[in-house]
């Protein structure tokens, strides 16, 4: 499991400012940090925090619900990223910056667009686990491996959980995840605002198991997908604490200052 900890020990330890802090954000997310003697993350109110994005008028972050497992994020510069892509981002410009995972065809294609600027595959090409740490405009992208492990088939590391950073909000997309999380997988994660989980309760984990991840991770916004025809209840009812906001738009906008103080389901319209 220490392999898995490495991006996070990379992007955690910062105890100042680099030179060119102004020109990219560092980590804010990371949990394992606390973890780490003499260690500490970047203030929130950073470089690139959202004290400075408040004063500019700048520190929200849109989320819409295109399909299946696909959230176009937009950031408060108007970096666009499509989780979980497959080569439909909803229409308009196109992303900026795409995920994808590969447990099935739906959540990734062979052919992105060649004017999409990053690409970023929930597993290696070559072999062994993807590592992803890379700023875009004022956006952080990170993920952490997870395995692959469904219905007989085991691939280690072969997707990904993607960590969004913008605007001092943590933004969480589970991907195509199949099993439980670890010590270690949790701490790699860090503190999560938003999180963006599976609730079809069988081609991924069982609504048991999504609404475990869900209450450990205690995020302010939870954004289910991949939902097919699973009645949705059968996911709430595992997290019974949490409130539920249905919404007749596909699109949220949100801000570290606006996150609500109790954990809230948001279902947006076509989930």
């Amino acid at each position: 499991m220490l392999r898995r900890l490495i991006p996070a020990l990379f992007l955690a330890l910062v105890v100042a400012p680099a030179a060119d802090a102004q020109e990219r954000p560092v980590s804010t997310c990371l949990a394992i940090a606390d973890r780490l003697p003499g260690v500490r993350v970047a203030s929130l109110d950073g470089p690139l925090g959202p004290t400075r994005l408040a004063q500019n008028g700048r520190d929200e972050v849109t989320i819409t619900f295109v399909n299946h497992a696909t959230y176009l994020i937009e950031s408060a510069e108007g970096v666009r990223i499509a989780t979980d892509y497959a080569g439909w981002h909803g229409g308009g410009a196109l992303p900026d910056v795409v995920t994808m995972n590969k447990a099935h065809s739906t959540h990734y294609t062979d052919y992105p667009d060649p004017a999409i600027g990053t690409v970023l595959r929930g597993w290696n090409p070559e072999g062994g686990a993807a590592r992803h740490a890379v700023t875009v405009g004022d956006v952080l992208i990170r993920n952490v491996p997870t395995d692959i492990n469904r219905f007989g088939t085991f691939e280690a590391d072969g997707n990904s959980i993607f960590i969004v950073e913008a605007s001092g909000l943590c933004i969480g997309h589970l991907g195509h995840l199949h099993h439980k999380l670890t010590e270690e997988d949790y701490a790699a994660i860090g503190r999560l605002d938003v999180l963006m989980v599976p609730v079809d309760g069988s081609w991924t984990m069982s609504p048991s198991g999504m609404g475990e991840i869900a209450q450990r991770l205690h995020s302010s916004v939870v954004l289910p997908m991949h939902r097919f025809r699973t009645p949705i209840e059968r996911f709430l009812a595992q997290i019974p604490d949490f409130a539920v906001e249905r919404r007749n738009e596909a699109s949220i906008t949100l801000s570290a200052r606006t996150l609500p103080r109790q954990p809230t389901v948001v279902l947006l319209a076509g989930v």
